[in-house]
């Protein structure tokens, strides 16, 4: 049976047929790393069907991480907790309109609207249970615990037939626009202290010697974060007694001209956050800090991919322009919310971790190679 457009839409030998020119949705209702990750998805759709229309729906305050993407036609967002009425006004805008509609996720939300949106639909859902996901999906995906995100995210794709392309496309802005200012000209590195929650932390002693350090290696030092009042709050408090002089960014840039920022950075040091995942699809030599959580399963994607996937815990592991630094404890790494399982715990493994362990990793890309 054809649409009113002479798209076929069919089911064959286990892969979905939407034609050349489909209309296609992309759900992503998830945090800013995320988000970037399923751009990988998009590229692959992109190339895949050239003259397709791809609209993504993500979070409202995620957007941004998406501004000039080249593989998107229109972004449309929901709040992170909607109300009826906004679902309900969602589903109206968006009921049957796509040709093909796909969920990045398992929950109901995500796939009730793939549901809505989509004639055709692809999802993930989870392992066991989940039956009436199944029954709406033309082609259900079993969540895997043990493969990276990215991985999981372009096993989605294999049923149209195209072509996986494993790659994360950063925020851009108008070639035109002006070089980010309070940059500094010469050789600086790029330090994001904080992450979204503070079981994520590394010590406020460990960034501050970490930045004299990287003055004594002749490095300006340009610290990021984000603009809510608390964050600037705890910037202050760790930066404002530092020794080595900081230049301080931190809620002064948009995800476009932060990409540009890291592009120019001689290395980055964060922690597991949007912001590390960034650095490292931007081509920085990207030192990113692990405690709790594992690396293999969202740890950041270098340019190029992995070779081979991260380890679940070690002291120092290299893929690409990615150094992962971890304390590697007996119960490291727990996938739990730290020592106390809230997000505001303290976490050991983060709070034992030495600024000569990171260091070390840090030298290493600097050199840009594995020691």
């Amino acid at each position: 049976m054809s649409s009113p457009r002479g798209i076929s839409h069919q089911v064959v030998e286990g892969r979905i047929s939407v034609g050349d020119r489909p209309r296609i949705l992309v759900i992503v209702m998830r945090r800013l790393g995320d988000v970037l990750l399923a751009t990988s998805l998009l590229r692959t759709l992109r190339h895949g069907f050239p003259d397709a229309t791809v609209d993504v729906l993500v979070f409202r305050g995620t957007e941004g991480i998406l501004a000039g993407n080249p593989d998107i036609n229109t972004v449309m967002t929901l709040p992170q907790r909607p109300g009826w009425r906004a679902t309900l006004a969602m589903v109206r805008d968006v009921w049957r309109r796509y040709d093909l509609a796909i969920s990045t996720q398992a929950g109901d939300r995500p796939t009730f609207l793939a549901f809505a949106a989509g004639r055709r639909r692809i999802g993930l859902v989870p392992s066991t249970g989940g039956a009436w996901k199944r029954r709406v999906l033309d082609h259900p995906v079993a969540a895997d615990p043990d493969i990276h995100r990215v991985v999981e995210l372009l096993r989605l794709v294999e049923c149209l037939g195209i072509v996986s392309r494993p790659e994360l496309v950063c925020p851009t802005t108008s070639p035109s626009a002006p070089l980010v200012a309070g940059a500094p000209n010469g050789r600086y590195a790029v330090l994001h202290a904080n992450p979204m929650f503070r079981f994520r932390r590394w010590t406020d002693e460990g960034w501050r010697s970490l930045a004299r350090a990287l003055g004594e290696r002749g490095l300006s030092v340009v610290a990021t974060g984000g603009p809510d009042p608390s964050e600037q709050a705890y910037l202050d408090r760790v930066w404002q007694p530092a020794e080595q002089r900081i230049i301080r960014l931190d809620g002064r840039l948009e995800w476009p001209a932060l990409a540009v920022l890291l592009r120019g950075a001689e290395v980055y040091v964060g922690p597991d956050t949007s912001m590390t995942h960034l650095a490292a699809a931007s081509g920085c030599p990207t030192v990113a800090l692990y405690g709790p959580a594992s690396p293999s399963l969202i740890g950041p994607w270098p340019v190029g991919g992995l070779d081979m996937p991260w380890a679940r815990a070690g002291t120092i592991q290299h893929r690409g322009n990615v150094w992962v630094v971890q304390n590697p404890l007996p119960c490291m790494p727990c996938d739990k919310l730290g020592c106390e399982r809230h997000l505001e715990s303290y976490s050991r493994c983060l709070d034992e971790l030495s600024t000569p362990a990171v260091l070390r990793a840090v030298d290493q890309a600097l050199r840009g190679r594995p020691g």
